[in-house]
């Protein structure tokens, strides 16, 4: 079910990025500066849009952040924590090499934690049943945790019946864990260097309709004492103004989900007109939001909004 999922969602994306977009590009210069001027920017827009489709999709870049804290313990001092997000690994079936220079680069960065934010597949659980063997070469000193996305409960498949789609999250969910990717259902676990710890939290999608809103804050963070250091897993970046700012003690929360529309062009992506934390670092009121731009989509398209494995690293203020 997954390809003609891809193949509807890739068609439909083609038409609007090579023909809608430079449509409208050129019906808005025409009536001013005549068919001749108006013609080279859709152009210039369709040549970028080719390289998005043929090339962007597999410029996998690094991108590092920092998070200060004093509730960080000294011991933690210098943490690096990797997040992946949105890999929709479905849309790489005919390019499994894409997912291994994934994972290798990972690996380069010698985490000590790695944490993934959701959207591992975009229709159907079978779609990891390929990567298995890759997806467990993923390491780090303290594990992988892993949380769900929007897609990961699998409502988008042609079969919409409510055994399908609760076989197919089962099925993920063991299919994540024989990979060793630790999945946090509104739960938590305590990571510690010698007496001192820090809590990481992983909720279930919490979104805004049309997404599913399965996530329990309040259950996920259990018995976690206030004041320790806490890293909050939650697929949306909605979720932290709605839920987390001014709400909690949550010191960093690392989300997906936006992808920046997969186009970014300096400071602009479309990806601002719905969500006002994007993609990139946000600090407030002494929170941290960290929204990664992802890895894929259902189509294999990037501009601008590259790939990205993100390096979070903390320090204690007290240092």
């Amino acid at each position: 079910m997954h390809l003609p999922h891809n193949t509807f969602m890739r068609l439909a994306y083609g038409l609007v990025l090579i023909i809608g977009i430079p449509g409208l590009l050129f019906l808005a210069l025409w009536p001013f500066v005549g068919w001749r001027w108006a013609l080279p920017l859709p152009i210039a827009w369709n040549m970028l849009a080719a390289y998005g489709f043929f090339f962007g999709w597999r410029h996998i870049v690094v991108k590092t952040a920092s998070c200060t804290s004093p509730l960080l313990p000294e011991s933690f001092d210098g943490y690096r924590i990797v997040q992946l997000s949105d890999i929709h690994i479905g849309t790489f079936l005919r390019n499994r090499s894409f997912i291994d220079k994934m994972v290798r680069i990972v690996n380069e960065q010698h985490p000590d934690l790695v944490v993934f934010t959701g959207d591992l597949v975009n229709v159907s659980a079978e779609e990891v049943i390929p990567f298995q063997h890759i997806l467990k070469e993923v390491s780090a000193r303290d594990g992988v945790f892993s949380v769900m996305g929007n897609h990961d409960y699998c409502e988008y498949g042609e079969d919409k019946s409510k055994y399908n789609i609760r076989r197919n999250q089962n099925v993920l969910k063991y299919l994540e864990e024989k990979a060793g990717w630790h999945l946090l259902l509104n739960d938590h676990v305590v990571i510690r260097r010698g007496e001192d710890a820090i809590g990481l939290i992983g909720v279930e999608n919490i979104s805004r309709p049309p997404f599913p809103d399965y996530g329990d804050l309040h259950k996920a963070l259990g018995d976690l004492p206030k004041g320790m250091f806490k890293v909050l897993l939650s697929h949306d970046p909605s979720h932290w103004r709605r839920g987390v700012l001014h709400q909690t003690d949550i010191a960093l929360t690392l989300s997906g989900h936006t992808h920046a529309g997969q186009i970014r062009v300096g400071r602009f992506s479309p990806a601002k007109w719905a969500y006002n934390e994007w993609g990139g670092k946000y600090v407030e009121d002494g929170s941290m939001l960290y929204v990664s731009l992802g890895i894929g989509g259902t189509v294999p398209f990037r501009f601008g909004a590259w790939p990205e494995v993100n390096v979070i690293k903390l320090y204690s203020q007290q240092q």
